[in-house]
């Protein structure tokens, strides 16, 4: 599985293809066009896919104007190239090769893949998702939060002769928690920090640290109110992240695929053979 992991890596951007090629459909009007070049909705909607994460949600008509102005400025500059023959500079020309061998290769993966994503392959890959969780638990917990470790181990001694934790909690803690008691309520292992999280996972139910455990907010007294097993998510929930992990996986085995087949040989940067056991130039 490392080598698929490895593979995965090279080719898992592809995915992103499968949305733009869903936009060319047989109308493809023209949203503008700058001396003459038609600017049509499909680079429009394709432009879009590169905007920042923080856009990918925004509605497409609030930035449809800046999207515009982009490729009117890329129109306007590459023309100016091509008048004193850019295009045909011999570097240019390589990049443009290596561009070109990057969609194909992205188209051709997008298409591959999607075509073997089938109900059978996900629901398998959900399975062993759900026995991979099978034995895991939740824990439900309680936390005092202080500024020090002596004010931790105060708590502490409280709490060993009597006194209620969530009382406790309420006066003492420094955590947005404190008006609750210090209840966290429900959760899985490793979604706290590491330190917190590795704490109250030791703990039985009804225990409590007897050491305060600190991490980057402070320092914890920490108490466990109950144990479950986790709950599996549904289907629904994890559609996407099925369908990602089967695209990889169906991509790195196609690759490897490629490779046994393949005749590849290796030299150093300048050119020259690899002697074995030398180190690469």
């Amino acid at each position: 599985m490392t080598r698929l992991k490895i593979c995965a890596s090279l080719f898992v951007f592809a995915l992103a293809l499968a949305a733009p090629q869903a936009s060319f459909a047989q109308e493809d009007p023209v949203v503008a066009t700058v001396n003459g070049i038609k600017i049509v909705r499909s680079e429009i909607e394709e432009a879009r896919l590169r905007l920042p994460q923080r856009l990918s949600n925004v509605p497409l008509q609030s930035v449809l104007g800046m999207l515009v102005n982009s490729l009117v400025d890329t129109k306007l500059v590459a023309a100016e190239a091509r008048k004193i023959n850019l295009h045909n500079d011999k570097k240019i020309r390589q990049q443009l090769h290596r561009l070109e061998e990057q969609v194909l290769e992205r188209a051709f993966l997008a298409s591959y893949i999607e075509k073997r994503i089938t109900e059978e392959a996900l629901a398998e890959h959900y399975e062993k998702l759900v026995v991979a969780n099978i034995s895991k638990e939740e824990v439900h917990a309680r936390h005092i939060l202080l500024e020090t470790e002596a004010q931790a181990r105060e708590v502490i001694k409280e709490l060993e002769g009597g006194a209620d934790f969530a009382e406790l909690a309420r006066a003492r803690s420094t955590g947005p928690s404190a008006s609750k008691g210090g209840d966290l309520g429900f959760f899985a292992e490793g979604q706290m920090v590491p330190a917190f999280s590795k704490a109250a996972f030791a703990l039985k139910k009804g225990e409590m640290t007897t050491d305060p455990v600190q991490t980057q907010f402070g320092w914890h007294v920490i108490k466990s109110e109950d144990r479950r097993p986790l709950e599996p998510l549904q289907r629904a929930q994890v559609e996407d992240q099925l369908r990602m992990a089967v695209s990889r996986h169906i991509g790195a085995t196609y690759l490897l695929e490629l490779r046994k087949t393949a005749t590849v040989k290796r030299f150093n940067l300048d050119g020259s053979p690899i002697t074995a056991g030398a180190p690469a130039k």
